[in-house]
């Protein structure tokens, strides 16, 4: 079960990556997606988790659908015991 660092861990990366694929620095992703540079920084830094509006204004200012800041990420509900995310491919444990 992942908790809310392995997730940050993984967003920042996603994050990381589809900024520099666009060529933007952080004051300029910033200024695009109406985010102060040190907002980028720390999502970046796996400081902070982003909210809901702050993945908008990410997307938005990359041009990106959502769900690519998200990539990799996934919930698993749960049956007879509580839900949790996973990060990466397929799961590995069968479903109960």
């Amino acid at each position: 079960m992942l908790d809310k660092q392995e997730l940050a861990k993984h967003f920042s990366r996603n994050l990381l990556r589809i900024r520099k694929e666009a060529g933007l620095s952080q004051e300029a992703l910033g200024f695009l997606a109406g985010l102060h540079r040190t907002e980028i920084g720390m999502l970046e830094r796996r400081i902070r988790l982003p909210r809901i509006d702050t993945l908008l204004k990410l997307a938005g200012g990359l041009e990106i659908e959502p769900g690519e800041l998200l990539e990799g990420m996934r919930w698993r509900p749960g049956s007879s015991r509580v839900g949790h995310f996973r990060v990466g491919g397929e799961d590995s444990e069968p479903r109960p």
